[in-house]
């Protein structure tokens, strides 16, 4: 394994609004200048980066992980999920840009990789796999409910803070795995719980339901799955999130102590739904390709769509994650959903290191880099 200790390159400003978007012409001049044949994947060392590096070594790919230097002990652990190469930064919001691109690495991006880096992302001159334009409109709820509205899918009431009339969760902007989320019944509540909201807080209706994620893969270059748009969408699995405290309480409610509920993500747990609800799930995958393609150019590659359905098998869609979830690490070896597709192995993260391949095969990497 090689050991890389260098540097970041450009240290990037931040943006104010996604006006200063780098031009996508700009990153398809920079692939011109790849070697389309060795190809790297990179990544920041967080959330999906195992998956993503064993994704990428089933498929021949060579991996770049951007690591702290407290981590990379972590990483060298499992040695079919850490990277084929490292480069140590100082802190994971820095983005070696010069080094990524004299390397031919395709940057993919995950949970962790968007809140460290922010809106820094916007201009960030390194290929991108997806369109980063769907992290914009991701991070914005505004934006993102205009998408989902586009989709027609059902999604919870938004509430006004100054008119809460019942249960509601309230929820704050990034990528924070539900960390510091909380439950309020009526405007007081809100007010005496948060007393500053920061800009972007969103409070929604407090739907009773089982959460269900079901992770897509969308490919402009293939018909071979649920036809969206000029490609088709994959079911890749399906996940449900184990929460603290709030998916635990019941132990303490049985014996008397009162419990304030959290949202923290902790963990992951697989989930198989009843099949007479997977063309449902199929279509939403479906609409939301479609709206994203209408909206701002597409959405190539995995996404998720945050859903609760209630005891009516209705789907409510609260979010949408516009790039590889962590729920996606229980499957390693693929799902039952995947194996249907491909009779193979198939995680999310290998179906990404073999889309990466396919398009370079066809000279499509625009179709899929952004």
């Amino acid at each position: 394994m090689i050991k890389k200790k260098k540097s970041f390159g450009k240290r990037l400003g931040r943006t104010k609004n996604c006006d200063n978007m780098i031009p996508k012409k700009k990153i398809e001049e920079i692939l011109s200048g790849y070697d389309k044949g060795g190809l790297k994947i990179a990544t920041i060392c967080s959330h999906t980066a195992q998956q993503i590096f064993y994704g990428a070594r089933q498929e021949g790919i060579k991996t770049i992980g951007i690591c702290t230097k407290e981590r990379k002990k972590f990483y060298d652990s499992f040695p079919l999920a850490r990277p084929d190469e490292y480069i140590i930064v100082d802190s994971a919001s820095d983005m070696p840009t010069d080094e990524l691109v004299s390397q031919n690495a395709v940057l993919v991006p995950h949970g962790s990789l968007v809140e460290y880096v922010g809106e820094k992302i916007h201009d960030l001159p390194v290929p991108i796999f997806g369109n980063r334009s769907s992290l914009i409109w991701e991070k914005s709820r505004e934006k993102m409910f205009h998408w989902l509205k586009e989709a027609g899918i059902r999604t919870p009431k938004t509430i006004n803070p100054e008119k809460i009339d019942r249960p509601c969760i309230v929820k704050f902007p990034g990528a924070k795995g539900g960390r510091g989320y909380m439950i309020v019944k009526n405007t007081d509540d809100f007010h005496r719980l948060v007393p500053r909201p920061p800009a972007g807080t969103l409070v929604q209706e407090y739907l009773i339901g089982v959460r269900a994620y079901p992770h897509f893969f969308y490919s402009p270059l293939s018909r071979a799955g649920y036809g969206a748009g000029e490609g088709a969408v994959e079911l890749m699995s399906i996940d449900k999130r184990l929460e603290s405290n709030v998916d635990e309480c019941y132990r303490e409610v049985a014996v008397g102590v009162e419990v304030k509920p959290s949202f923290t993500i902790i963990g992951n747990t697989p989930m198989v739904i009843r099949e007479s609800l997977l063309p449902e799930i199929m279509e939403m995958g479906k609409r939301t390709v479609e709206s994203a393609q209408k909206l701002f150019g597409g959405i190539p590659g995995p996404f998720c769509i945050e859903s609760i359905i209630d005891e009516n098998l209705n789907f409510y869609a609260f979010e949408i994650s516009a790039r590889i979830v962590a729920g996606t690490n229980i499957f390693p070896k693929g799902s039952p959903y995947s194996f249907y597709t491909y009779g193979e192995e198939m995680s999310t993260g290998r179906r990404i290191a073999r889309e990466l391949k396919i398009a370079a095969k066809k000279n499509a990497l625009p179709k899929i880099i952004y």
